[in-house]
């Protein structure tokens, strides 16, 4: 057996004349990304390469293709669920392209966002995934005019690459869901202004009222910002009047947003579900596990991620805006108006 390390010393050119191949096939077939990799002479190679114990430099190979085989993801927060379970989903599908995802956060501050590629790019990652992008951001725009590539995901600003779900039919869904049930009081909180989720969002839920012939009242339309103690407010708001003023139900663009506007119900002593309906938007793994299981919109983060990934590795790809369909989950938190 050889001695610890030996290992270490074993060469490509070791591993080309124990396979009886020239140093340039030995390479092009322990590069597990190229075609020539799954040919049965480049099985054996990497057979005779795992016996003498070499260990690619995948690192020193990226540097002299001019990569690193490395993409940086930025997102506002990962304290925030969705955010994080989207990075994950992100470095899964990257990791399954051959490349490692990075992560930096932004907290949706712009210049912090700025700064924040800056220092992805000076660590010359070989492409920016967003998911931070705003409606009034410079920074997509710039990306483009400096040919970096680039991708966002979850938002868009229409014009970049995109993968996202389709936020407009997620909104008319969870309405739609509330308007089946009997709601006509229906309140709909979304999130910043800012990010196309929102906007999207609201727009799916007015296209749903407007097919109902409900009104939606500019008192009962709020945006507030993505996390609960956001939710908690607008649900004061919404439901500290008396009985006669009160949505029956009220729908939460994100899942955030609705937890805490199930503790603003709480406080004035309403039942999820009996004296409001509640829909949410993402579904956390949380939502299901609340005292009152939440009726959310489930938006595919997975098949997201892979089409981020197939985006920013093949920039020709069509559509350049990829919308990925949502689904509404029904749960205890909505019902029936009470009579």
């Amino acid at each position: 057996m050889e001695p610890a390390g030996a290992a270490a010393n074993v060469t490509l050119k070791d591993v080309a004349a124990a396979s009886g191949v020239s140093i340039s096939t030995a390479s092009r077939a322990l590069d597990e990304r190229g075609t020539a990799s799954r040919s049965a002479a480049a099985a054996h190679v990497r057979k005779v390469a795992e016996e003498l114990g070499y260990r690619r430099n995948s690192f020193a190979s990226s540097l002299r293709r001019g990569e690193t085989r490395t993409l940086g993801v930025l997102v506002p927060r990962l304290s925030d669920t969705v955010m994080a379970l989207m990075f994950e989903e992100l470095e899964r599908a990257a990791a399954d392209r051959g490349y490692f995802a990075m992560v930096a956060t932004s907290g949706d501050e712009p210049d912090d966002e700025r700064r924040a590629a800056e220092t992805l790019l000076d660590r010359n990652v070989d492409g920016l995934i967003l998911a931070t992008a705003r409606l009034d951001d410079e920074l997509p725009r710039l990306l483009r005019q400096r040919r970096v590539a680039h991708v966002l995901v979850l938002r868009t600003d229409g014009v970049s690459p995109s993968a996202l779900g389709d936020d407009d039919t997620g909104g008319y869904l969870a309405v739609r869901h509330l308007i089946d049930l009997g709601h006509r009081d229906i309140a709909v909180v979304t999130g910043p202004s800012f990010t196309s989720t929102a906007n999207a969002r609201l727009a799916g839920a007015r296209r749903a009222m407007q097919e109902a012939g409900i009104e939606l009242p500019e008192k009962w339309s709020l945006a507030a910002g993505y996390g609960i103690e956001n939710g908690f407010s607008a649900g004061e708001s919404l439901l500290s009047g008396d009985a006669a003023e009160r949505p029956t139900a009220i729908f939460a663009a994100n899942d955030n947003i609705a937890m805490g506007i199930m503790a603003a119900a709480h406080r004035y002593r309403l039942s999820i579900g009996g004296d409001l309906s509640l829909v949410g938007y993402n579904d956390i793994p949380l939502a299901s596990r609340l005292p009152t299981p939440l009726t959310s919109v489930r938006v595919p983060l997975a098949q997201i991620a892979r089409t981020a990934i197939d985006l920013i590795i093949d920039p020709d790809k069509e559509p350049r805006v990829s919308r990925s369909m949502p689904t509404l989950i029904p749960r205890e938190s909505s019902g029936h108006p009470r009579a």
